[in-house]
């Protein structure tokens, strides 16, 4: 599949694929309904690209207006790329890259908050549903107005019993599901 920049100021940028068959990176018509639905609110905001593979959906939101991205992966090879796509669109200054289990991270006492994160792990292995389920004991990681946007095959779907976030959206493009969660007013 070939990865590019859908629209923004690094707009047909290509993005550099992460070698082999450990990531698996969202197609256009999905990112470009993502962010079509999100339209303005991604201008000046934060975002985390939890499981981040190539960086695309950061980038994108980079390219967007977003004003930082925290990419995280747990894989050599996923981070240099993300190194890469980021040196080559000119967004390494609002990047902040890390390494490390995805899990493990959320499970920590939150140094930042985000507007969007942005969670698409590895399909068929219930990562979506265990990150979900740890944000959901930490939410400090969100906004008060921040969504929690899950990636993933629509057979993997299942309602989760959350006590701070709830769903409020899926939308399904082709083979992919969009699944959107917010904080629950208290």
């Amino acid at each position: 599949m070939s990865l590019r920049v859908i629209s923004g100021s690094a707009r047909g940028r290509k993005l550099k694929s992460v070698p082999g068959d450990t990531t698996r990176p969202i197609t256009d018509r999905a990112k470009e309904a993502l962010f079509n639905i999100l339209a303005g609110d991604v201008v000046e905001s934060t975002w985390w690209d939890l499981f981040a593979g190539t960086g695309a959906v950061g980038i994108e939101a980079l390219s967007r207006g977003a004003s930082r991205v925290r990419f995280s992966d747990l894989n050599r090879a996923p981070i240099e790329t993300i190194k890469w796509n980021l040196d080559h669109c000119n967004f390494s200054a609002k990047a902040d890259i890390r390494r490390g289990d995805a899990f493990s991270m959320l499970a920590v006492k939150p140094d930042k908050q985000f507007e969007f994160i942005y969670i698409a792990p590895p399909q068929f292995k219930e990562m979506w549903s265990r990150a979900l389920l740890a944000l959901d004991e930490n939410p400090g990681w969100m906004t008060d107005t921040g969504w929690a946007i899950a990636q993933m095959a629509p057979k993997e779907y299942r309602e989760l019993d959350l006590a701070n976030l709830e769903e409020v959206d899926q939308r399904k493009y082709g083979s992919t599901l969009l699944v959107f969660y917010e904080l629950k007013e208290s």
